[in-house]
């Protein structure tokens, strides 16, 4: 107490020493008190809640991340060999540099049972941009006989595939491992023989080229044909709250495309415990295992809508499809004005879910392709191509 009173006493007499200007009577610095709690409570916030991906350090800081890099992330139960070795991989996969290309392009993807029967409005889409992309045909039954060229000697080995089976995932993995072969494609679309494109070739090819992020379908549907169809089994690795549900018709980028082929621990989960009749309901992987796949390891490297159109307002087990009656013009211009897109639970809530269209950060209309159109649509569709195609 004496040495407070001292110090204060000393204050006075050098203030009456040092001169005989009179300062004022100082106001309270409110602005660096509020200042100063700012900044500690951002200090404490960074110790407290480090960025959890090299994204976010490098939003929150803006010099080097080095140091991110070497602080584990501690997890939240005891990991096991097989998750140690795959979030290794995954890391690894997601920072690497993608391949340098010259000529960037896109592998266009074929999931069909036989013929293509729009393959030659695809053949006009095509036209005139041969170096620019590749395509591939995984024809399950029978090998269809080609009209244009860009599809001969373009199918791949293929395997018996069966609607809600494994089966489904086994052939988008093996069209993604022999299109990746080519260290020019760029950008993996997954089409199927019912799909149509819906802007020419060159919007097709800026969207999708000059964007860093996979056109992958997620979303959470707690309902019986979301949440509903998850399994226990596939504890510890995948949990319920990381369950999603999504179109499977996407585009990926490369390291995506690497990531899914390379990966063995949440795939084998799927084969084993995703299925017609597992747990006593109906799981099918297509529509379930890149969405959980890309929410637990990537869930910002995706947009969570898919490029490719499909109607499902009729609530039937399949799609709304569309005749050549239906084929309008006015129907293709609605389709691809739309910039967002639409979900709805399966619970009786019945909630639905409006995801905007984001592309680089502006808002765009969503879809590049649409399905499902019947064979019976062609001539209807190569009429109208050149209408509803935006430059």
């Amino acid at each position: 107490m004496k040495t407070a009173t001292a110090w204060h006493l000393g204050i006075k007499d050098y203030l009456t020493i040092s001169g005989s200007r009179q300062r004022p009577h100082l106001r309270r610095p409110n602005w660096v008190i509020v200042l100063v709690c700012f900044v500690s409570i951002f200090v404490v916030g960074v110790y407290k809640y480090w960025p959890r991906n090299s994204a976010a350090c490098h939003i929150f800081f803006s010099g080097s991340c080095s140091k991110y890099d070497q602080v584990p992330i501690v997890p939240s139960r005891e990991l096991t060999d097989e998750e140690i070795a795959s979030q290794v991989v995954t890391r690894e996969i997601l920072m690497s540099s993608p391949v340098q290309s010259n000529n960037p392009k896109i592998a266009f993807m074929f999931l069909t049972p036989g013929p293509l029967p729009f393959e030659t409005l695809w053949d006009k889409f095509f036209q005139g941009h041969d170096d620019k992309f590749t395509v591939y045909v995984h024809a399950s039954r029978e090998q269809p006989t080609n009209v244009s060229p860009y599809f001969v000697g373009r199918n791949i080995r293929s395997e018996k595939v069966a609607w809600g089976k494994i089966s489904m995932v086994d052939a988008e993995r093996r069209l993604l491992a022999n299109a990746l072969e080519d260290p020019d494609n760029q950008q993996f679309v997954l089409l199927s023989d019912s799909c149509v494109p819906l802007h020419n070739f060159d919007y097709v090819y800026n969207y999708l080229i000059f964007t860093n992020v996979s056109f992958l379908d997620c979303f959470d549907d707690p309902g019986p044909h979301g949440g509903g169809r998850y399994s226990e089994h596939m504890l510890p690795e995948i949990e319920y709250k990381d369950f999603r549900k999504g179109s499977q018709w996407f585009t990926l980028k490369r390291q995506h495309a690497i990531l899914v082929v390379a990966d063995g621990l949440y795939y084998r989960k799927f084969r084993l415990y995703c299925r017609p009749g597992m747990d006593g309901s109906n799981c099918y992987s297509d529509e379930h295992y890149l969405p959980t796949l890309f929410h637990m390891v990537d869930p910002g490297g995706i947009a969570n809508w898919s490029v490719t159109y499909v109607d499902w307002s009729e609530g039937k087990w399949h799609p709304k499809s569309y005749w050549a009656h239906d084929v309008t013009n006015e129907l293709l211009k609605n389709i691809t004005a739309l910039d967002y897109s639409l979900h709805v639970t399966s619970d009786k809530k019945k909630t639905k879910m409006i995801n905007e269209c984001v592309w680089n950060g502006t808002r765009r209309p969503c879809y590049l392709f649409a399905r499902k159109f019947y064979p019976q649509a062609l001539d209807k569709l190569m009429q109208l191509f050149s209408n509803y195609t935006v430059s």
